[in-house]
């Protein structure tokens, strides 16, 4: 077998081992459904991924660390001014989670199900939030200073986005239910939504108009 074939045959099962996991959480999960749904023999599936905690592990280090670059990439670019780099955060943040509607609850269950789990998650999130944190804090503290913006901690900057935005995703199947306009067109309450949490933090940190 090639490489080119190895890689492909590790990415099918990743994929299928996505959705398993998401949909079915740790315990629920099974790898002969994700063998199965990969097209390769139980046997194979194991020859790459050894045990199922591995490549559970392997789907949250995966996911977490495709976050953590998008994250720098918005957070840690000094081209673009201090507010505008926050707002774009906030938009990155939502966009993520709209391309992973799934991991929210996931995350959730997993955290409380599970003391080893609960680790494996709550390291990588609080590498993310620490890395950024870092980087924006001295950033924020200087534009406090010349009155830019109010003073706030990083973290909870982080805290309101995180909170925010995962509500819009987490609490949907109950919005929907209560407001039956925003099961018309899911797309346009996202995108009302995402506008909606960027605006309630740019109030927060009040932005001063020159």
């Amino acid at each position: 077998m090639s490489n080119n074939d190895k890689q492909n045959k590790e990415l099918q099962i990743l994929r299928a081992a996505e959705t398993e996991f998401l949909t079915k959480g740790y315990d629920g999960a099974r790898t002969t459904s994700i063998a199965k749904a990969a097209g390769v023999t139980h046997a194979m599936l194991h020859y790459y991924f050894r045990t199922k905690e591995q490549l559970f592990e392997r789907i949250v280090n995966d996911k977490f660390k495709l976050m953590a670059e998008s994250m720098l990439c918005i957070f840690g670019a000094p081209s673009q001014p201090l507010i505008e780099r926050i707002r774009n955060g906030i938009c990155t943040h939502f966009d993520f989670i709209a391309a992973n509607p799934l991991l929210p609850r996931f995350v959730i269950n997993e955290v409380i199900t599970d003391p080893h789990r609960h680790e494996l998650l709550t390291n990588n999130i609080s590498k993310i939030a620490q890395i950024i944190s870092d980087k924006l804090q001295k950033e924020i503290n200087e534009a406090a200073q010349r009155g830019e913006i109010t003073q706030i901690d990083c973290r909870m900057l982080f805290i309101s986005m995180v909170s925010l935005n995962l509500f819009s995703f987490i609490a949907y199947p109950i919005i929907e239910f209560i407001h039956n306009d925003a099961a018309i067109n899911r797309e346009a309450f996202l995108a009302a939504r995402k506008a909606e949490n960027v605006e309630t933090i740019m109030r927060r940190i009040k932005i001063q108009q020159p």
